[in-house]
């Protein structure tokens, strides 16, 4: 097992690619710490795990709120001992044209999606650094930070700024025994997929179901399912992964090339 005796924290853990982050932590013989600001849904993933035969904690946070990431820390270090690995996943989309679109949109997107996660990134290193243990950080970006999707400027810029600050941090941290990659998925069947489909099809007059059922990798010709960005998430935390450092890759079917 990859994972096994270690511990990982996982944001935005109560549903969709966190979920799967966590269940696939789990196969590979990881405790989870489940973030969230759902706690219920926090907990539900909790209980998937826990069916692994491994340890779980749920805790309700607000990734924006480096006071309550600091807390669930010390409470996972008080559970656990130690932090092994981070993993950056929750994120908000907010959808609509630039020339439609308030400033609160683009601030909200950027202090969730890039802000918070940066702020997750320092307190996760401040305390591998503390236990000399070293670590890993992976960060969930998003093929929208290199393809930059229409009507979401916003949240494409967000995780572009997340693809530079994983190679930023990976540099900065070698010496410290830290590794950091992101991963960038794309057509993922989770509830922001379905957001998405919803959004377009009120302004189109098209069936949401429709266009979620299209909305597949053209290469795969199907969804991906969450696991499946979760596997390669539990592979860049073991130490198998030494050699991949500040690395941002895809995950999306083959629909990004670069």
């Amino acid at each position: 097992m990859l994972l096994a005796e270690k511990v990982i924290v996982v944001t935005g853990a109560g549903s969709g690619i966190g979920r799967g982050i966590a269940v696939a932590v789990a196969e590979e013989g990881g405790a989870v710490v489940a973030l969230d600001l759902d706690l219920s849904g926090a907990r539900e993933t909790a209980a998937v795990v826990e069916e692994a035969g491994v340890g779980a904690l749920p805790l309700a946070v607000d990734v924006t709120d480096g006071d309550a990431v600091a807390g669930a820390i010390a409470v996972t270090a008080g559970r656990f001992d130690r932090i092994d690995g981070w993993v950056n996943n929750a994120g908000v989309l907010r959808m609509g044209p630039v020339l439609e679109s308030g400033d609160e949109d683009w601030a909200r997107q950027l202090e969730v999606n890039a802000g918070a996660l940066l702020s997750c990134c320092r307190l996760a290193a401040r305390r591998m650094i503390d236990q000399a243990t070293g670590g890993s950080i992976v960060n969930v970006a998003s093929n929208a930070g290199k393809v930059g999707y229409p009507d979401m400027a916003a949240y494409n810029a967000s995780k572009a700024a997340v693809i530079s600050l994983t190679r930023s941090l990976a540099a900065e941290w070698a010496a410290d025994g830290i590794n950091v990659n992101a991963v960038c998925p794309g057509g993922v069947e989770t509830p922001m997929l379905s957001q998405v489909a919803r959004w377009i099809g009120e302004r189109q007059g098209l069936d949401p179901e429709k266009l979620v059922s299209e909305m597949t990798p053209v290469q795969l010709g199907r969804h991906i399912q969450p696991i499946e960005v979760g596997r390669i998430v539990a592979f860049l935390l073991s130490d198998r992964a030494a050699i991949i450092r500040g690395q941002s890759i895809n995950v999306d079917g083959g629909d990004t090339p670069y």
